[in-house]
């Protein structure tokens, strides 16, 4: 047993020479492999080669082929957006103009009443006190009247501001107190106009102070949402009577055509027949472009299933990279469509340098000449990654079709593939040693 063991070592020992030396590559003398380090100046001249990645499947893109025609499947048809100008008239109906009246205060409206500070208000209107003024509003009730503590009840309903100023100045002399206020009206909730139809906010627009011309209250609730004006309508309800005219004439220069509002007007703004048949053509087209959008989205999802199944085949071409050598995963890897991978990319996708036996001073990309006919040389693009800054090399460094990345071997690998290989060859399991 020793002897044998003996002569094992011996065959061993001589074979070191030859099991210790490492897989890797360099200028063979022929000319035929030159190995160029990688630096900045050595990526970016071997980047310069032309190549230009292919193009995702027809199948990935959302624009679809509709009637001959390239169509993007969210874009609506813009003829179906635009309606042409308005052929037709519009006649014009407008009511008797007339003067602006003093606004009338009725139920509802808030009147402010602004009194120097004092303990009560008799005592403020006659000046006894301090002269901050106290500010107070009084609802206008549903008979007119105000009910002011200290002075009574006062009727003030259907009175113009400066009739109700006079009104609150007789009943303070009637109750022979020296008065001293400002009345004015903060809040307008008895007189108002409806506003309904194509505008941006419709509702109840209240008649104030200011004269309320058409015009202005339409304004007040965003405008007229058709974006054409000559197809609108403005047509005003008052008293039993309908008056209107085109959303054209609406902001006329024309003082003649400004229409004063008064309390019940209401307004309604809409759109010709013309119109209506342009919003139900579009509408129509809408609903067949949807339907036709469905069904094109399906059939592209079919389309896309399609190629996807024939990836995963090999039936649709591809380009790849191979990697060899003392990695964790030896493989084939894609170029992806659309863009460039670079060598970190291919490296880490297949696990990286095999930590026990891989080399990473020897990281090479083999590239041969881009002409099929040139057989050399063959050029070994050098990467030591032992530095591991340089490895930012390796995130600049364009792949290319066919090229091989290989990763050398640690000079110890080979003598412990050896090792590991004879080891079981002498079947030490079966050797009986002498017990003790």
């Amino acid at each position: 047993m020793k002897h044998l063991l003996l002569i094992c070592l011996i065959f061993i020992l001589n074979g070191c020479g030859i099991a210790y030396k490492p897989i890797t590559i360099h200028d063979d003398g022929s000319g035929n492999i030159r190995v160029v380090p990688l630096t900045i100046e050595t990526v970016m001249e071997a980047n310069k080669s032309e190549y230009e990645p292919l193009s995702l499947p027809n199948a990935f893109f959302q624009n679809v082929r509709v009637e001959g025609q390239i169509r993007d499947l969210n874009v609506l048809p813009k003829f179906i957006l635009e309606p042409q100008k308005f052929s037709g008239t519009i006649e014009t109906n407008l009511p008797k103009p007339f003067q602006s009246q003093p606004y009338i205060i009725g139920v509802g409206d808030v009147v402010m009443l602004s009194t120097p500070q004092a303990g009560s208000i008799a005592e403020a209107l006659n000046g006894i006190l301090a002269t901050q003024n106290r500010r107070q509003g009084y609802t206008v009730q549903d008979d007119g009247s105000l009910s002011i503590p200290d002075i009574g009840r006062l009727v003030i309903g259907g009175l113009t501001l400066q009739e109700a100023e006079g009104a609150v100045f007789r009943q303070l002399v009637e109750a022979g107190v020296a008065p001293s206020f400002s009345i004015e009206v903060v809040e307008f909730n008895s007189q108002s106009v409806a506003i309904s139809g194509d505008v941006l906010t419709p509702g109840i627009e209240p008649i104030t102070i200011e004269p309320l011309y058409l015009d202005h209250a339409i304004s007040r609730k965003g405008g007229v949402t058709v974006s054409d004006p000559s197809f609108t309508v403005i047509r005003l309800y008052r008293n039993g009577s309908i008056y209107q005219l085109s959303g054209a004439d609406l902001y006329s220069q024309d003082v003649a055509r400004k229409i004063l509002l008064t309390d019940g007007d209401r307004i309604v703004v809409g759109v010709t027949h013309e119109y209506d048949n342009i919003l139900g053509s579009r509408q129509q087209a809408r609903e067949n472009f949807t339907r036709e959008r469905e069904l094109a989205t399906e059939a592209k999802l079919n389309e896309v299933k399609s190629v996807l199944s024939q990836l995963e085949i090999g039936a649709i071409e591809r380009e790849y990279v191979y990697i060899i050598g003392e990695v964790k995963t030896q493989s084939r890897f894609t170029l992806p469509f659309q863009h460039k991978a670079v060598l970190a990319d291919a490296l880490l996708n297949g696990g990286g340098v095999a930590s026990l036996s891989g080399n990473p001073e020897q990281i090479y990309v083999l590239r041969r000449a881009s002409d099929p006919l040139e057989y050399a040389p063959i050029t070994a693009l050098h990467l030591d990654s032992t530095n591991a800054a340089n490895f930012l090399l390796a995130t600049r460094l364009e792949l290319r079709p066919k090229d091989v990345i290989f990763v050398g071997t640690q000079p110890v690998t080979n003598w412990n593939r050896i090792i590991n290989q004879i080891i079981p060859s002498l079947a030490l399991q079966d050797i009986n040693l002498p017990s003790y």
